[in-house]
């Protein structure tokens, strides 16, 4: 990835500006103060927005200035692209206006990308590298050349491996990390399951069912044969019962005979002479009949007239008796059918009353929940005034921390650039004041050696005996030298202190100015929680007014469906009166049913007084005759009588007797008995059903258990597996990070080679856990922070190089890589270091990399530039340009300052 060409307008100290961006070593070369690195920084900008920023956007945007353009145009793999942002200032509020990036995908087809986010997104997965790891890898910033080294092994360990992508396997370890623990949380679920139902097996498998089983239906069986045997004993006793019953009875029927035959006898006697007078009654009785035949014959006709009867005959009786019975039966289902109606009209009733009551309920409900939204409301109201009010007293805190800049020459939003031209200011006066320590400890140094010198009589310059010789004066200048740089030391540490005074207030101001940002967010917050909790009002009260009109449906609802269960009402009384109708002409023609009977049953009594008188005339007829028969059989019945005297045993009759006392006896106990065998017998059956219930219970938990348990077992291998893949992610990338590892501390040595080969120092190592050593010739360990200043920023490029290679070139094969960008590396560095730097980025550039970009105001870097970009600032408009001096310029003004 190349930089090719930058255009700004209004960022930072530059108006417009467009510069273009070669291969090779590009040196942005100027004055301390003068823009240099505000270059980078918005390449830096460029790419990834807010995120590249230490301060806020309104940093950016040149002071009096409200609007300001970044475009920044690149290659990456032969494809290019060009970023455009724009910044709006708005009262004290700075946004982005456009965020553009164009491009193809490498076919040909157009890429674009619109927004801030997006194009943050699309950089970091182009470069494969957010803001954080492009600084870790390929920006050294200003003041941060030391931060590898400074860094503990554990942060220094997490910026590698997020730049080769192992983050990623520690974020899959964590992830199957969190699968196997998910897996081990259902797992330990599921072993409880199975423990849960092992012990319910076992409680049960310990109750002995089958046994317990097998002696219940033992016991049913022995109760059942007991009952079996008394009630067969039961039988046999009702038997005897039911014999001697027949004996007695059989006894006391031939004793009733022999009574009744006495009281024929006797009646017989005594009918004989009642025949006489019999047949006189009969003679009357015939009479009687006749009348009473005449009188139902004339009843008849009556009752004839009343029904449809043409004839009364017993056919025609009989048809129309059939066809009343029919519709008898047809008014008994149109009835019955008139009911189902009448019921169902009830219920529809019952049921539309209570769809009223419910939406009732509903309405209720609904007035509520208007209620409550109602006061929700009202509360987001009040929170909305509290947050308005909040809002104006952070507006009081804003005026107030303004009131801080007030008396000051620094604007608010220049607090940040102040403070920081103040620390380039004090890191200048630090460097002169350690140029003139340095230059008062060399002078003190020579003018001590002098005065031992001149102790021992010899000149302190040529070392030649002191008489007569010319430099002796020499010494007197040395300590005038002296008194001037200590009181030169001595006014740049007041500057120095000045600054340190004007710094501490910056700092105030800083603070302040950030306070204010911060407020203005808060302030920007509230506004949205405002606007959110009016909008919560105006929700709350339209959801408010949506319920009342519910409640008003409902309960429009609720007076209709209760309007139409009156309506149901009075269909069902309807149908009822419908029913108290069919039912008076079913009633009707029963009374006609019973006329046709009537007539039938006075038809049959005429008949029978008919057969009545015919009878009774032949009884008077027979009477004579019947009176010798009588006779006749009186004399038969005397004989039967003492033959049936003669025909019973006394002892038989006792037998029978005692036979039914026993049976009956038995009979009473019996009953009792068989009543607890089959409550025995009941209990038992239910005992037996509820341990058969139990063994099904027992089969279903095993089957149960079985289930439970395969899903254990393929729980476990889930598990193994995740445990598996949780492991393979943390030793992939343990292999990844040794060979990192190895191929770091190789390419960490090259370079160290090159830049301390001819030095005190050997070689470097690099353990497992990025712990860095180095050893001198006589293999002493020495921790870089044991290096002199010079030596470990140094030491911190070598490093940052080796890092940056090690992107470059990847484990598996090359992977493309951003400009190599060294902001002021040279501020710990004296001139004999310098040298060595240059050497540093002649090996970068032997090692292939394509485009390296340095920020310094050291001249001496000029002459290992392609490049050279001067920035300059016009010290009355504050404004600064640039220039640029190509290689072929550089090789001209090399020659000239040759000569």
């Amino acid at each position: 990835m190349r930089f090719t060409r930058l255009r700004l307008s209004n960022f930072k100290p530059y108006g417009d500006v467009d510069v273009g961006f070669r291969d090779g070593v590009t040196v942005i070369h100027g004055l301390n103060g003068s823009g240099k690195s505000s270059l980078l920084e918005a390449c830096f900008f460029a790419l990834y927005g807010s995120k590249a920023l230490p301060g806020t956007l309104g940093d950016i945007i040149r002071n009096g200035e409200d609007d300001a353009s970044i475009e920044l145009w690149f290659t990456h793999e032969g494809v290019d692209y060009s970023i455009e942002r724009q910044l709006r200032r708005s009262g004290e509020r700075v946004s982005t206006s456009k965020c553009v990036l164009e491009g193809d995908d490498g076919s040909g087809e157009p890429i674009s990308r619109d927004g801030a986010r997006a194009v943050r997104n699309f950089v970091t997965d182009l470069l494969r590298m957010d803001a954080e790891a492009f600084v870790n890898c390929a920006y050294v910033r200003q003041g941060e050349v030391n931060k590898l080294i400074n860094a503990t092994p554990q942060q220094r360990q997490d910026m590698i491996d997020d730049l080769l992508q192992l983050g990623m396997l520690e974020t899959y370890r964590d992830r199957a990390g969190q699968a196997r623990l998910g897996v081990e949380d259902v797992l330990t679920a599921a072993r409880g399951s199975l423990e849960t139902i092992t012990d319910q097996i076992e409680d049960k498998e310990s109750q002995n069912l089958h046994s317990r089983l097998n002696e219940r239906e033992t016991d049913r069986t022995e109760i059942e044969d007991k009952i079996s045997h008394y009630e067969d004993q039961q039988s046999e006793a009702e038997s005897t019962l039911e014999d001697a019953e027949d004996v007695l009875s059989e006894y006391e029927d031939h004793q009733a005979e022999i009574e009744e035959l006495a009281a024929e006898i006797e009646e017989m006697e005594a009918e004989i002479s009642r025949a006489a007078s019999t047949k006189e009654d009969l003679g009357t009785e015939r009479r009687e009949a006749r009348q009473k035949r005449e009188e139902l014959e004339l009843d008849l006709t009556d009752h004839v007239a009343e029904t449809e009867l043409a004839t009364a005959s017993a056919e025609a009786i009989a048809d129309r008796k059939a066809t009343v019975v029919d519709r008898q039966e047809e008014l008994g289902e149109e009835i019955a059918d008139l009911r189902v109606k009448a019921t169902g009209f009830e219920n529809q009733a019952e049921n539309l009353e209570a769809t009223a009551d419910d939406l009732d309920t509903q309405a209720e409900t609904a007035e509520t929940a208007a209620e409550e939204a109602e006061s929700e409301a009202e509360e987001a109201e009040t929170a909305a005034e509290d947050a308005e009010t909040k809002r104006d007293e952070l507006a009081d805190e804003q005026s107030t921390l303004r009131a801080r800049f007030e008396g000051t020459s620094v604007e608010v939003g220049e607090a940040t650039a102040h403070r920081k031209q103040l620390q380039e200011r004090r890191q200048e006066l630090g460097e002169r004041v350690a140029e003139t320590n340095a230059t008062l400890d060399s002078v003190r140094e020579s003018l001590s050696e002098a005065e031992e010198l001149l102790a021992e009589g010899n000149c302190p310059t040529c070392g030649q005996p002191v008489e007569d010789a010319p430099h002796v004066t020499g010494i007197d200048e040395k300590r005038e030298r002296i008194e001037a740089l200590e009181a030169t030391a001595e006014e740049r540490r007041e500057k120095r202190s000045d600054v340190d005074d004007q710094l501490a207030t910056a700092t105030e101001l800083v603070e302040a100015e950030s306070k204010l940002s911060d407020l203005n967010t808060e302030r920007e917050r509230l506004a949205d929680r405002i606007e959110t909790h009016r909008e919560t009002a105006k929700q709350k009260r339209e959801a408010a007014e949506e319920k009342r009109s519910e409640t008003e449906t409902k309960r429009e609802e609720a007076a209709e469906r209760r309007e139409a269960a009156e309506q149901k009402r009075e269909e069902a009384v309807d149908t009822r009166e419908e029913i108290d109708a069919a039912t008076e002409r079913r009633a009707e023609i029963t009374e006609a049913i019973e006329r046709l009977e009537t007539i039938t049953e006075m038809q049959s009594e005429i008949d029978k007084l008919s057969t009545t008188i015919d009878r009774l005339t032949e009884r008077r007829e027979s009477l004579a005759e019947r009176n010798e028969e009588r006779r006749n059989w009186l004399a038969d019945k005397r004989d039967q009588r003492d033959e049936l005297r003669e025909a019973f045993d006394e002892s038989t009759v006792e037998d029978a007797r005692a036979d039914k006392q026993r049976a009956e006896n038995y009979l009473d106990n019996v009953g009792d008995e068989l009543a607890t065998l089959r409550a025995n017998r009941d209990e038992l059956q239910n005992a037996i059903g509820g341990i058969k219930a139990d063994i099904k219970q027992l089969e279903t938990l095993r089957e149960e258990h079985s289930e439970i348990g395969n899903r254990v077992d393929r729980l476990e291998s889930v598990h193994e597996e995740t445990e598996q893949l949780e492991a393979m992610y943390g030793e992939l990338r343990t292999e990844l990070r040794r060979r990192n590892v190895e191929s770091l501390e190789r390419m960490l040595n090259e370079t160290f080679d090159l830049v301390y080969g001819n030095d005190a120092y050997s070689h470097i190592e690099l353990d497992g856990q990025y712990e860095l050593t180095v050893y001198q010739k006589d293999d002493q360990p020495l921790e870089p922070e044991q290096l002199s200043g010079g030596e470990r920023a140094l030491f911190n490029l070598s490093l940052r190089c080796a890092i940056y290679r090690l992107l470059a070139e990847g484990i598996e094969g090359s992977a493309p890589t951003p400009p190599l960008i060294l902001d002021e590396p040279t501020v710990f560095l004296d001139s004999g270091h310098v040298g060595r730097l240059v050497d540093l980025v002649e090996e970068m550039r032997g090692f292939g990399v394509r485009q390296i970009l340095i920020v310094s105001h050291d001249d001496e870097l000029v002459g290992a530039a392609d490049e050279l970009i001067t920035v300059e600032k016009n010290p009355t408009t504050n404004q600064s340009t640039v220039s640029q001096t190509d290689e072929a310029d550089l090789a001209i003004l090399g020659q000239v300052g040759d000569d």
